[in-house]
């Protein structure tokens, strides 16, 4: 074979290569059957409620000879359809939030996939619940207050910023810290949380969080967290804790192995609810500020739905305003009055406040 028909094939070759390339995706299928397929979106809504239902099938506009599809909800198989059936589904079991939807379409020896998204929201239209101040106590100008509760009849606090976050152990009725310790410098203390007379201590962005004596304040242990997350408030049930991440997702967390259990996310009606900050959980419920509003959130520990909201932007208007007053934060529950505390970073005063029944 000459030199020109050695080069001559080098480029027959190298077209077929190319050409063979161009008619082909990376994952080895045919351009032309790509996209054959979409989730029919028609008959489906952007948002939903737990109590509501769909249905699922696809858009088969090359009339293609479907075998079957196999749907997925979150990479959870849901159901299939022989043929192009559709496939009903109910959101009963479902968290709030979003849903990511899969259809696995076999067709004529092979398959492709076809995908869409829904969002679940709270069914309950919240309310307001009112409240009247019972009594109005003095608090730690200095104290950038992140996390409060009720320990026996002593309040802790867990207070926050670089250097000078602490825990301390407070007379809420004039203000004194008579136990208080630091953590180290390179931390920004956020919520807390009192459990089997242990407490539990976060940090904001370090991904680590310091258990304690209650009594001592003796550090147990430290811990990472089991994800890439922040850490901003916490409290407890009877058996887990539960922490927010600065978005709409609260984790459950095993309190000895500080593992995730589950999780929900706070919705109302219309959208999700994120920023929400320090927790507490009483009689049943979680109370949980929302970041730079003012306003605390009654939420079902179960399903993240929002019960009620409790605007307290008057509170502010009775603090003494001076250059490092800041949001409100810090819910405390005292079981023996059932009043809440509240207070906010760098406040002067700490308010006893009492839900008025209707």
């Amino acid at each position: 074979m000459n030199a020109i028909n050695k080069t001559m094939k080098k480029h027959n070759l190298l077209a077929f290569i190319l050409l063979g390339a161009s008619a082909m995706s990376c994952d080895g299928t045919k351009n032309s059957e790509k996209n054959l397929f979409k989730l029919d979106t028609s008959a489906m809504k952007q948002q939903y409620h737990l109590e509501e239902s769909t249905s699922f099938s696809v858009v088969n506009e090359k009339n293609k000879e479907i075998d079957s599809v196999v749907y997925y909800v979150n990479d959870k198989r849901i159901g299939a359809a022989k043929g192009n059936e559709k496939v009903n589904f109910s959101f009963n079991n479902q968290k709030l939030g979003y849903l990511n939807i899969k259809g696995l379409v076999f067709f004529e020896g092979k398959n492709q996939e076809v995908d869409g998204r829904v969002e679940i929201t709270s069914s309950i239209a919240f309310t307001p619940l009112k409240y009247e101040i019972v009594n109005t106590y003095p608090h730690d100008t200095k104290a950038y207050t992140q996390g409060l509760e009720f320990y026996r009849d002593t309040l802790i606090e867990g207070t926050g910023r670089h250097g000078i976050s602490t825990l301390r152990k407070t007379n809420y009725k004039t203000g004194e810290v008579y136990k208080q310790i630091s953590i180290p410098e390179k931390y920004f203390g956020e919520g807390i949380t009192v459990f089997n007379n242990k407490v539990y201590q976060l940090t904001w962005q370090s991904h680590t969080g310091f258990v304690y004596n209650a009594d001592t304040f003796e550090k147990i242990k430290e811990f990472k967290y089991f994800k890439n997350i922040e850490g901003w408030g916490l409290t407890h049930d009877d058996k887990y804790l539960y922490q927010s991440d600065g978005t709409e997702k609260i984790w459950v967390l095993d309190p000895e192995t500080l593992e995730e259990v589950d999780y929900i996310n706070v919705y109302t009606q219309n959208t999700k609810i994120k920023a929400v900050n320090e927790l507490e959980w009483i009689e049943g419920k979680i109370y949980g500020n929302i970041y730079q509003k003012d306003a605390v959130a009654v939420i079902d520990p179960k399903t993240g739905a929002i019960e009620h909201i409790i605007d307290l932007t008057e509170l502010k208007h009775k603090v003494t305003p001076h250059p490092e007053l800041d949001v409100l934060n810090g819910i405390a529950y005292n079981p023996k009055t059932k009043t809440i505390f509240v207070t906010g970073k760098n406040w002067d005063k700490m308010f006893e406040i009492r839900i008025k029944k209707d």
